[in-house]
Formats: C-alpha cells, sequence, structure tokens
C-alpha cells in the first residue's frame, strides 16, 4: 500500500511551531515510506480565511523545504460535499435541526442542572413532516446534523453504549465511548460546511492512508470514523501525537503570531534547526542538529513521539541554531554567503562558523577579513610597539605565536593584557575567532593600519 499523507492548515492566520511539527511529522513520515504529502487548505472559515495567509502558508513551507505533491482547497470542492451530503440525507445519517443557539443553550443549562450530560437530545428526529414543514416556512434554516450509531438496543429500556475503537500509532488503543457524543452539526444553516464532514470526504476522494495529527483531534476522530464508514469507506489508520506547549507552559496560537515561522526566519534562524527542534523534541530521541530533510526522515520514527506535552523553548532553539552552523560544510552556504556579500571563501568560513549565531553574524566577521571596521585602541603605545614588530608575509598560523611571544618579550605584557588589546585593534570585538586563524585572512597592510587606529 501506498502511504499518502495530508496537512490541512486553515489559512486564517500564520503558521506557528505546533503547526510546522504536524506538517513536518506528515512530510517525514510519507518520505521515509516512499509515500505522497498533499497540502490541503481548510477555508472553510469564509470570515477569517484570507488568500494572503493562504500565500504565507506556502511561503512557509517552502521555506522549511517542506514540499507537496499535490494541493487543493477546500472552497474549490463544494460540489463533492454537496454529494456526499444527499448520500448522508439518503441513507437516514444526516437530519435537518431547527432549534436555536438560545434554545439549544437553554437545553443544555436544564441538564446539567439535573446531573446529566449535556447532550442534544436529537429533538429533530421527533419533528413531523408538517412541523418541518411549517418551520421551513417561517424562514428558519436547517442545520444538519450526523446520527451517530453511540447506542445500541440492548434490552426493552436499556441500551449500552457503542465504542469506536482504534489503534493509534501514537497512543496505542484508543476506544471513545459514543454515548457521551453529541450527534455533530455538519452542515450549517446558511448551508457551510464543517471540518468535521469536509475532512472526511477529502480524505476518502484523495485515498488518505494515514491520518497524522495533534492529540486535541481525538474526539474527532471517533466521530470522523463513522462518518467514513457512513460514506462506505475505510477508516485511514490514525496517529494522534502530544501538543506543543510554549516555554510557559501557554497554548500556541497562530492568530496571536505565537512562536511563527515567519518571526523566526526574521530572526535569521536556520530552516533546520526549526525542522531539528520540531521533530525531535518530545521524542526518545535527543535533539541534535541535522543538516537536511533526507538525514531527518532516514532516522524520524513516529512511533517515538511522547504523549506528554513538550515546551518549545525559543532559547533551545537559538541554541541548536548555532549547532547547526558551526557543523556545516562550505559548499553548503556558499551561495548564501555570496548573496549576504560575506563569501570570504572555505578557509574564512571554517575560521568563523564557530561563532556564529546566526548566518548573517558571519558579515562583521567578513568586515574584520576583507572590509572596514573601526578598529579599538586601548592602549596606543602598546599598539605601536606591536605594529613595530609585525613580521614580513607570507602569513600562517604560526605567525600569530611567535609575533605574540615578540612583543611579549619586548613590553613584559602576558595573558590578557597581551591579547585583549590585540583582539580589540584587530576585531573591534571582545570575543571571536581565534586570532592565529584571522591573522593570515586578514593580512599584514589591515592589521597595520588597524593598530595605528585606521578604519580598515
Amino acid at each position: 500500500m501506498s502511504v499518502i499523507v495530508r496537512f490541512a492548515p486553515s489559512p486564517t492566520g500564520k503558521l506557528h511551531i505546533g503547526n510546522v511539527r504536524t506538517a513536518l511529522i506528515n512530510w517525514l513520515f510519507a518520505r521515509r515510506q516512499g509515500g505522497t504529502f498533499i497540502l490541503r487548505l481548510d477555508d472553510t472559515d469564509r470570515e477569517r480565511s484570507t488568500d494572503s495567509n493562504a500565500e504565507a502558508i506556502r511561503t512557509d513551507l517552502t521555506w522549511l523545504g517542506l514540499t507537496w505533491d499535490d494541493t487543493f482547497r477546500q472552497s474549490d470542492r463544494t460540489s463533492h460535499y454537496d454529494a456526499a451530503k444527499a448520500r448522508l440525507i439518503a441513507s437516514g445519517r444526516l437530519y435537518p435541526c431547527y432549534e436555536t443557539q438560545d434554545e439549544l443553550d437553554r437545553r443544555r443549562k436544564r441538564q446539567m442542572a439535573r446531573g446529566l450530560p449535556p447532550l442534544y437530545d436529537r429533538a429533530a428526529l421527533r419533528l413531523s413532516d408538517a412541523e418541518r414543514t411549517e418551520l421551513a416556512a417561517q424562514g428558519i434554516k436547517a442545520h444538519w446534523r450526523f446520527r451517530l450509531a453511540n447506542t445500541e438496543a440492548h434490552a426493552p429500556d436499556t441500551t449500552v453504549p457503542t465504542l469506536v475503537r482504534w489503534q493509534d500509532m501514537v497512543r496505542g488503543d484508543q476506544a471513545i465511548d459514543m454515548s457521551s457524543v453529541s450527534d455533530p452539526v455538519l452542515v450549517r444553516g446558511d448551508g457551510s460546511y464543517l471540518y468535521t464532514f469536509t475532512s472526511v470526504v477529502d480524505d476518502i476522494d484523495t485515498e488518505i492512508t494515514h491520518i497524522i495529527r495533534g492529540e486535541d483531534h481525538v474526539t474527532n476522530a471517533a466521530v470522523q470514523a463513522q462518518i467514513f464508514e457512513a460514506l462506505g469507506a475505510t477508516v485511514p489508520a490514525m496517529a494522534h501525537f502530544s501538543l506543543l506547549i510554549g516555554r510557559e507552559g501557554e497554548a500556541l496560537s497562530k492568530r496571536l503570531g505565537s512562536l511563527s515561522v515567519e518571526g523566526f526566519r526574521s530572526d535569521g534562524l536556520e530552516a533546520m534547526a526549526v525542522n531539528a527542534l520540531a521533530a525531535l523534541i518530545g521524542t526518545s530521541d535527543a535533539v541534535h542538529p541535522v543538516a537536511t530533510l533526507a538525514e531527518l526522515a532516514a532516522t524520524f520514527d513516529i512511533t517515538h513521539l511522547s504523549r506528554s506535552p513538550s515546551r518549545f523553548d525559543t532559547t533551545e532553539l537559538a541554541a541548536l541554531n548555532a549547532r547547526l552552523l558551526h557543523m556545516l560544510p562550505y559548499p553548503a552556504v556558499a551561495h548564501r554567503l555570496e548573496a549576504l556579500g560575506a563569501d570570504g571563501g572555505e578557509a574564512e568560513w571554517l575560521a568563523v562558523r564557530g561563532n556564529l549565531a546566526i548566518l548573517s553574524d558571519a558579515v562583521h566577521w567578513h568586515a574584520v577579513t576583507s572590509g572596514t571596521i573601526a578598529p579599538v585602541i586601548e592602549d596606543a603605545a602598546f599598539s605601536a610597539k606591536a605594529a613595530e614588530m609585525l613580521p614580513p608575509e607570507p602569513w600562517t598560523a604560526e605567525t600569530w605565536g611567535a609575533w605574540t611571544t615578540a612583543i611579549k618579550t619586548a613590553t613584559g605584557a602576558k595573558g590578557r593584557a597581551l591579547f585583549h588589546p590585540l583582539r580589540l585593534a584587530l576585531t573591534g570585538r571582545e570575543n571571536g575567532p581565534e586570532l592565529k586563524v584571522l591573522l593570515p585572512l586578514i593580512g599584514r597592510a589591515r592589521v597595520l593600519a588597524r593598530l595605528q587606529g585606521g578604519g580598515v
């Protein structure tokens, strides 16, 4: 069986890291199995779904490297939902209801006051044809509920619950008692469809084999399993993983922009740092830098996902981002360094990469080796003496040691008093790459000018 999975965001806001995790887990699962990854835009929320949000989703996924094999929007598939609706009506599984929200709220309050669960009482099923006709004549538009198979005749006056069971790929054996679930509304009074319904129709039509999503959809899974069966389809395999929470335990929200992909990109973070943390956090595998999605897909195992919520910490992401940069070979970044105007070749990259937090930090170090900086002269007399003792070129990695030994002998300076003023004069910074590696890259002319206080 060929694996087919989908990522189905609603274009009502920006993707946050929780959404990315869902997309990534589906993508990695599909790629490891040689399967198909579909991007479906669930835009049934007509008021809040926008074209700009849809385009932002595509932009974010592309930046992350999560390419898709097919894509479509639910708003283009109304005729398919109409046909499925007609089938459910014909089979008696979809029925019209006319209660207002106020009426439903009052019923729930009465049920709760009596100590009963606030479930829909199926009053609409007791209406006669004449009563339905009268309600329609009054201009009341019906919303439509799916009749769950949630009770089973057991004796004249009793019922037993009907369980929906499945073997979840993350959570193990699952069983939902459907007697505790209300018949869900699948079609609103204005004729628009809800996610619970459209998702199933789309999954059937695109032959989805595995539904992989957050654990907040577990109850949906039981309802949707019955809709699959009512439409004559096989229920796909399911996996429901734990949700991510923020550093302080807060829920993530794309409408609030919490931990958005756009924000990560603007901060200069590496897409693969985001991917690695999103995939590995909350698993039995240690979080570590991974250079490519192919490498991540080769080792990712969905059964390693934990059932406990995982905190997504931006501090951890920043540290992982730096670790990733420190291991990247020059060919992996050469074109990006060129775009930044900071491509000084492989030797420069190997010299500076260990001191980068984000790639754009390389701009400063390229200026140190090949451009203009503002040197900091801590002790003019010391700098002048150091300039006098500069050896002739060519310079190698041994030049720094020979030069500083000579300065030490001439001035008596040692330790911080020797090295700190030289670093400030040559780089303009308190810390950075090893000067024995930087010195040959900077060159004698620039070193001399900087020791003399020149801005080169």
